[in-house]
């Protein structure tokens, strides 16, 4: 077995909101939350990378630190949530009550106006996820990426319903080590 994880984004600048594609910076809590998840961990072969700069600005400076290759890889990006980019679930609760709560109770069959559906970004990220076991079979990998993302391969992995992928608590600046059995597309239980 070789060892991978995936580590989730530290906290970021804006506080608390629906932010799939938004492009926003980690605090310095962030940055702090993330390293204290990487100290002490066995080196990794590579670290690959959502582009957004919440994941990536980390993933560049660990790579550096540790003279490892990173790669961006944009099908690792969180969700993209539409219209409520960047809303509060307290701004969207006011305007759309009933729409909120359609998205929490079953998010396979309702998707905000003009956002990513959670089957399309399901296809996404287990796309990834298979080329990445391909291509980094025997490597050890750190992946840097959003809460969703870890969370439909939480659901991939342990055969867990998608439409209830909230139930998986995943915190700012998480790392989950995820033994991956050789050949690629054995499920394994990841270590949380």
């Amino acid at each position: 077995m070789i060892g991978w994880a995936l580590l989730r984004h530290g906290s970021v600048i804006g506080g608390v909101c629906f932010r799939g594609s938004t492009d926003d910076a980690l605090t310095a809590e962030g940055w702090q939350q993330m390293w204290d998840s990487v100290q002490g961990q066995p080196r990794w072969d590579r670290i690959v990378s959502s582009p957004l700069q919440r994941c990536a600005s980390f993933a560049r400076e660990l790579a550096k630190r540790s003279a490892i290759p990173y790669t961006l890889d944009a099908r690792l990006r969180e969700i993209h949530f539409g219209a409520w980019e960047g809303r509060t679930t307290a701004n969207v609760h006011a305007a759309t009550p009933d729409a909120l709560q359609r998205f929490w109770t079953d998010p396979t069959t309702f998707t905000p106006p003009e956002a990513e559906s959670l089957l399309a970004f399901q296809t996404r990220v287990l796309a990834c996820w298979q080329r990445l076991q391909q291509s980094h079979e025997g490597q050890r990998l750190l992946i840097v990426t959003h809460g969703g993302v870890i969370r439909v391969l939480l659901c991939h992995l342990l055969e867990h319903p998608l439409a209830r992928l909230q139930e998986f608590p995943v915190a700012h600046g998480a790392l989950l080590r995820l033994p991956i059995a050789n050949p690629p597309g054995a499920h394994d239980a990841p270590i949380l």
